[in-house]
This record gives C-alpha cells, structure tokens and sequence, in this order.
C-alpha cells in the first residue's frame, strides 16, 4: 500500500534529507587514497548523529538479507552495487565507491546514495558515473502528476543504453517516508506510460545502479551485491516528492 505524504510530512522528509546531503558532503570530501572504508562509517555516525538524528541503516533488515544491517553507511567499492559493508579495506588509486545512507530525523526517513572516484580512474569508469547520474537527473524530469513509474524506468534504461552501459535490473528504488522502504516498488527501466500512475504527496527513492558489464548480479555472504562478471558498477540516489510544483528533490 502507497502511503501518502501532507506538505507537512514532506517539509519534515525534506529536513532529514537535508542532513543525508550534509553528511553525504562531508564523506564526499573524505574519500582519498588510504582512506579506510570503516572510517567513513565512523564519520558518518558522528556527524549523523550531532544532528540530532539517526542511521536509518543501522540495525535494518532488507528483503533477502541474513541479518540485520550492522553500519550505519553502505560503501560499496568496484565492482560492488550496493550493501558494501564499511572494512579496514583502505582505498586505492583508480577505485570507484558508492556511498549509500539514510536518515531518520523526528520519525522522517530520508535515503542518498553517490558515487566517488578514488585518485585516477579510466575513462570508461568515469563514462559509467556520468551515465548514473544522468540516468538519475532524466528519471526525476519525468517525476510529474499522471506520468508512471515506467516513464522513470524507461529513462533510467534509455540513458544506459545510450552510454552502452548496462541496468541492474534486479535492484530497485522504492518509496520511503515513514519507513526506509515502503511502497512501490521502483524498476530501473520500463515502459513510457505503464505502470503506476505518479501522484501528489508520492515520495520516492530513485536510484539507478549501472554495470560496465553483465546486468547479472550475485549476492555475497555479507549481503552485498556484485556484478557477476566484477565489472565496475555506479549508484545515484535521491529522495523525491511528486507534488502539483512538479519533482522537488528533498536530499539537496
């Protein structure tokens, strides 16, 4: 069931989407050669935490996982997606990490995820982040009342194949709010003008994985997600509104 957002609800999931960004600024400019992974996760503890606020993650079950979530950021470096767990694994010229938080601020959950470069990438790795992103950017312009959540897929897909790029389809976005995840369920392509029909008060997750190679994926023993041939993948998220002013983005 969709459950949905007053003005109020929404200025309240833009206040903790205000601290998810902040924070996700701060881990941005933290990321260098040597950095550890565990570090960042401290860093984003602490700093979540002088908000007044929460890690949505830590402590959090997802569908398929083990075990609850025992960080309070993902970092998934290379060829992993998502669900990175933070390590003494130290950062090394040429990775690529993804960043993914959420917060809980006064019972409002907010989620954001990026993706870094660590010294000199390749061209191609920094090809995949643009297209991620991009991929992002189109899927909120077309984020507007009566469009579908196939339109948002079907941009996110679009954008990938135009870069040659490959979608992780068996990964998706979701509403979040009052919880981390709620409903629906948000594909990473589709059809223009299938599926759900966008509404006010709506507030959506939407974030595109991109692979350089394989859109296959294994799951590991820690729960995160690689891509089954270890090509490098990329991660962009934010959390929106669908309001009668159009996509607001609510973790800037």
């Amino acid at each position: 069931m969709i459950r949905l957002k007053t003005d109020k609800d929404i200025e309240g999931i833009r206040q903790s989407g205000k601290i998810a960004a902040s924070v996700g600024k701060i881990l941005s400019s933290e990321i260098k050669l040597g950095v550890a992974l565990i570090d960042l996760d401290r860093i984003a503890k602490d700093v979540i935490g002088k908000f007044d606020a929460r890690p949505a993650f830590l402590g959090f079950k997802p569908n398929g996982a083990s075990k609850a979530y025992p960080f309070s950021i993902c970092t998934s470096v290379n060829e992993t997606i998502v669900h990175g767990q933070p390590s003494d694994y130290q950062l090394r010229e040429g990775d690529i990490v993804s960043i993914d938080l959420g917060v809980i601020y006064q019972k409002y959950y907010s989620d954001i995820a990026f993706t870094c470069t660590v010294g000199k990438v390749s061209q191609i790795a920094k090809d995949l982040i643009k297209a991620c992103q991009e991929a992002l950017d189109r899927a909120i312009a077309v984020s507007k009342i009566g469009n579908t959540l196939g339109d948002i897929g079907f941009n996110i897909k679009k954008t990938s194949d135009d870069y040659g790029f490959s979608v992780i389809k068996e990964l998706t976005g979701h509403g979040t709010g009052f919880a981390l995840h709620e409903d629906p369920t948000i594909y990473n392509f589709g059809e223009k003008g299938k599926g759900l029909k966008l509404e006010p008060g709506m507030v959506l997750a939407i974030e595109p994985m991109l692979s350089m190679g394989s859109n296959k994926i294994k799951q590991q023993k820690d729960d995160s997600y690689i891509t089954s041939d270890k090509s490098l993948s990329a991660h962009f998220e934010h959390t929106i509104a669908i309001t009668n002013k159009g996509p607001q983005i609510l973790t800037i």
